[in-house]
């Protein structure tokens, strides 16, 4: 049943807190947990629904999963070990999860049906299993969409794979399918995405290789891996900080940092926009955290200007475009975001959702291609109930929206929150926002 949202002009917004351990870590860290020999332990796993329905299909698997605070613990099965699950894998809403756990099924003689809710049933998953296909994996079904039943191999065959379009999740999805191959398994991107993948199969011990050649950045696995479970600390979500940083930017007195946000330079586009605009946000204490670079982010009420977004900032950048688009309500002048098909292909069609709930909330806002332009300026005023398409990213933005806005801004369904940033309403209010439910109560 859907759980309407809503967000009232609030007072400034003061606090210091943290966000929630990284989605697309904490989705590997249980990956190659399951994947390697002996006991993972991680600290700092995203406790949302998205990852908890990773760790159900790992345990369906066969490999052991518990939970003993403050850490998650995997047994682990080793590449190629995986088993045969009694029944098909529900990842929810996770795209994620699905997705990465295709090129991890690849190499096993299993067959797998997965499958989701309604939103991830109507996801594309072509272009993941176009090289999945070419390295030998069979699909039953005609279908590119979930559910689909999967016929793994403990044949593949090893490829050179040149991305169409830049992706963290396809080109994962490869390196984690050439563990099963005997050779080398390449990957070429001409630009560079979240790399986490890489460093994360480092850890565990595959033998993986980095380099620049002509046709951009290759990355290079070798098959037939022995990996090794380890210890794994999981940095604050970047996508999710970005809302608390975006709320102390455009509500008038505010002063809020996040602490221990994952900083890694395939992450921070978004930041990067903000500092162009003018924001007032410095990045403190900065360290390595579990072999990845952290920091607290410092974030206060700012004179914000419209930029323009170059389509090549999209991969460090792509989960934070809601947020981006609600800021720029509030800048002075336009904002021009390019290059973003790649948001027609998420929880929902993102593009869409963000212009469609701008303009509810009297924001001009117009698609043109796979650029969006957003004229801002400094009176927003709200008033809409905004259509979140079962998007997560899409209600806490213009959740986000509404504490600046003259009017109160309703979010049609907020239950969908929970996939990646479950206490995002608690934060929130804790920080001075004023948010209430659809019975009225505050929260």
């Amino acid at each position: 049943m859907p759980q309407p949202l809503t967000s009232l002009p609030s007072g400034p917004i003061k606090g210091r807190v943290s966000v929630p351990g990284d989605k697309s870590i904490s989705h590997r860290a249980l990956l190659l947990g399951a994947l390697s020999t002996g006991t993972t332990r991680i600290t700092g796993l995203l406790e949302a629904d998205d990852v908890k329905a990773t760790a159900q299909a790992i345990a369906a698997l066969g490999a052991q999963v518990t939970c003993e605070p403050p850490q998650w613990i995997v047994k682990g099965r080793g590449v190629g070990g995986l088993l045969q699950p009694d029944a098909p894998l529900d990842l929810g809403n996770s795209g994620t999860g699905a997705r990465l756990l295709m090129g991890a099924i690849a190499g096993h003689d299993i067959t797998v049906t997965i499958t989701g809710d309604a939103s991830l049933r109507a996801r594309p998953m072509a272009r993941v299993l176009e090289p999945l296909r070419q390295m030998g994996l069979l699909v039953a079904d005609e279908r590119e969409t979930l559910p689909l039943t999967l016929i793994g191999t403990s044949d593949l065959l090893p490829i050179d794979y040149v991305l169409p379009v830049p992706s963290a999740q396809v080109k994962s999805v490869v390196l984690l399918a050439g563990l099963h191959a005997p050779g080398r398994t390449s990957v070429i991107e001409a630009l560079a995405t979240r790399d986490h993948t890489e460093r994360m199969l480092i850890h565990f011990g595959a033998e993986l290789s980095i380099e620049n050649s002509a046709r951009g950045r290759l990355i290079t696995v070798t098959g037939d891996a022995e990996m090794h479970g380890c210890d794994v600390v999981v940095p604050g979500d970047p996508s999710s900080a970005a809302f608390l940083i975006s709320a102390a930017l455009i509500t008038l007195g505010s002063d809020v940092t996040v602490e221990n946000v994952l900083i890694n330079p395939t992450r921070t586009g978004f930041y990067r926009c903000l500092e162009e605009m003018g924001a007032d946000i410095v990045f403190d204490n900065e360290r390595n955290f579990g072999g990845e670079q952290v920091a607290d982010i410092r974030a206060r009420s700012s004179t914000l200007r419209g930029i323009r977004v170059p389509a090549a900032r999209a991969p460090s950048m792509i989960d934070e475009y809601p947020c981006l688009a609600a800021v720029a309500a509030f800048a002075s002048g336009e904002t021009r975001m390019e290059g973003l098909a790649e948001l027609r292909m998420k929880e929902s069609d993102r593009l869409a959702a963000i212009a469609e709930g701008l303009q509810t909330c009297g924001v001009p806002a117009a698609i043109q291609g796979d650029a969006l332009h957003v004229t801002g300026g400094a009176q927003v005023s709200g008033g809409g109930l905004v259509q979140s398409q079962m998007d997560h990213r899409i209600a806490m933005a213009f959740l986000i929206l509404g504490l600046s806005a003259t009017k109160p801004v309703t979010v049609d369904d907020g239950a969908m929150i929970a996939t990646s940033f479950p206490a995002f309403v608690e934060t929130m209010s804790g920080l001075g926002a004023r948010l209430k439910s659809s019975a009225g109560a505050r929260l």
